[in-house]
């Protein structure tokens, strides 16, 4: 076993807890705007140096006017009649976490994929840093496969780890634990 680890939550280490209510304030503030599907305005809830981070897919933003322009911009050309559902809130801090899913009508394309006019629904996790008021930070996770998987594309080609759970493929078991599976055994 590893014991030369790597220091975790250096990012949260220093976090000041004074700071709750105003990060839940800016984020409350800044959700209500884009569920209004304010884009011009919505600056007021962001930091200049404001930096939206997401999965492979996604892109990373940096600035106001990249994540108005390359995510809110074509996320409401591909879909609409949006409803943004958060199932849970975290605050801590100057952090804020959010995991929920939008509902969405596909009405244009999205990743090559020509309108269906199907609605589905866009999982999504949401970290973000509040300082002095305005977001600096916001680390972003959309399940892209589950939304084309909804639109009929499967990005894993039939090999997604799904096989596993449902008995249809059995994982290999990696050399250095097959051994101690094998003294596990024998001392049973």
């Amino acid at each position: 076993m590893a014991t030369n680890r790597p220091e975790q939550a250096v990012l949260s280490r220093d976090t000041d807890l004074a700071k709750t209510e105003e990060t839940r304030s800016v984020i409350e503030g800044m959700v209500d705007g884009l569920n209004d599907h304010r884009v011009p305005d919505i600056d007021e809830f962001f930091s200049e140096s404001f930096r939206w981070m997401g999965n492979t897919g996604c892109g990373t933003k940096n600035g106001v006017r990249e994540f108005q322009n390359n995510w809110q911009k074509p996320f409401q050309a591909a879909f609409h009649d949006k409803v943004c559902i958060d199932e849970a809130r975290l605050y801590m801090g100057e952090w804020a976490a959010a995991f929920g899913r939008q509902e969405v009508t596909h009405g244009g394309e999205f990743m090559g994929v020509a309108p269906t006019g199907k609605r589905i629904e866009v999982r999504y996790m949401d970290f973000w840093k509040v300082v002095d008021g305005k977001i600096v930070d916001n680390w972003v996770m959309v399940d892209f496969p589950h939304v084309l998987a909804q639109l009929g594309v499967d990005i894993f080609d039939g090999n997604g780890w799904e096989a596993y759970d449902h008995g249809e493929c059995t994982p290999a078991v990696p050399s250095h634990l097959q051994q101690q599976d094998l003294q596990h055994q024998g001392g049973q």
